[in-house]
This record gives structure tokens, sequence and C-alpha cells, in this order.
């Protein structure tokens, strides 16, 4: 698989990638890179933006650049993905789907007031958002998406069992509580059925708790 991030600031970028992981990834196969659209635009400034048709306050990032960008990077069984605020949101089914269905994957990163609607229309195939609130920029977003849908590819984690019973494998069902060495700590002791040794309870006490929802606990 490769996965290329077009963005205005890729350098902010690549520290994630190398990291853990994303940066072993590359051992079984996935590329990552990221892509500078001030390359693709014309004119001796390079501009990737302007005000809108309209009126209204802030930039919005042109689609000529856009498109040729997309258009030099684009291959084999490729998939274009736009990051934007208003646009569905990007869920553990699309990560998995991703990463089993393509096997080019360009994320084109929002900035400023938004992206020209033409981007969104004729050159992306889909368009994800990360939450219900807006950021500065789809650098955040694409490396969010990048992290869920390369740890989904064949090989990545290793040890593929770390992929099942996961939260967000069902929707509304989360992962059930871990815990690890010391069995008490600061009086803090491990739920016993975890200790028993009888897979049967401890089955049955994973069930039981991951049902809760992590977001509700105080």
């Amino acid at each position: 698989m490769q996965i290329d991030i077009l963005t205005l600031f890729p350098e902010v970028m690549a520290p994630y990638l190398e990291a853990s992981i994303l940066g072993r990834a590359s051992e079984v196969g996935v590329e990552m890179r990221t892509v500078q659209l001030r390359d693709f635009a014309s004119g001796k400034h390079k501009v990737t933006d302007d005000t809108p048709f309209g009126g209204g306050a802030g930039m919005v990032m042109m689609v000529e650049p856009i498109h040729k960008a997309i258009e030099s990077l684009r291959g084999k069984n490729t998939h274009v993905i736009l990051t934007s605020a208003s646009a569905k949101l990007f869920t553990q089914e699309d990560a998995k789907r991703l990463a089993l269905e393509y096997e080019h994957i360009i994320f084109i990163c929002g900035r400023y007031e938004g992206v020209d609607e033409r981007v969104e229309e004729h050159i992306a195939n889909e368009a994800f958002s990360i939450g219900e609130y807006v950021l500065t920029g789809g650098e955040l977003p694409a490396l969010v998406m990048t992290d869920a849908i390369v740890r989904n590819v064949p090989g990545v984690l290793g040890n593929e069992e770390t992929l099942y019973d996961e939260s967000h494998d069902e929707l509304g069902k989360l992962e059930y509580p871990q815990y690890t060495q010391p069995r008490v700590y600061n009086d803090w002791a491990v739920p016993r059925p975890l200790l028993s040794g009888d897979h049967g309870a401890i089955a049955k006490w994973r069930e039981e708790h991951r049902k809760k929802n992590k977001h509700h606990r105080t």
C-alpha cells in the first residue's frame, strides 16, 4: 500500500509518520509520503489560495494546483480522500475497508477557510471529518486516518490478534478494560476474575465490562 498526503505543511507530519509502528510499516510494503502542494501551483509565488467568489471572510484553496497534484500522483487503484470538517465522520469500519480495498490512497489536506467545492465534486472519491469541531488544517485528520488505516494492513502489527476485540469493531461496542502487574498498587486491585485462570469466567467478565462506555466513567 502507498499513502500520499498532499499538504502545504509536510514538515509537521514527517516525525509522526516515521515513529513507532508507522515507521516500521515500510517493512511490510507500506509506503507513506508527504507531498508539497505548492510544487503544483502556477506563477512565481506558487499561490494555492484565493478570495471566494461572492465575498466572505478568509481564503479558499484553489482547485487547479490540487487537480494537477492528484493527476501527477494518481496510479493503480488510487482512492482520493479530502479532509473536511463538514464531511461524514471517519469510523473504524472505514479504516478497515480502506486498508483492504485500495493499493494507493491520497489525502488532500484542507486549509484556510476551506477548499474549492469542485475538489470534492470532481476530484475526491470521499471526504471525511474526524469529529464535530474545526481545526486549522487537514494535517491532523490525515494523520489520524493514516494511523487507523495502516494498522489494519495485514502484517503491520505483527500479531494479528491485536486487531480483534478492539473498541468500535462493532457499532457502540468498546474494548474491555486491561490490567497488568502489579496485582495490587496503592490499594487498587486487579479484578479477581482476571486472576482466576478460569477462561470462561474471564471471557464473561470481559464481555460484561466492554459494554460500559468509557466516556461516562468518573
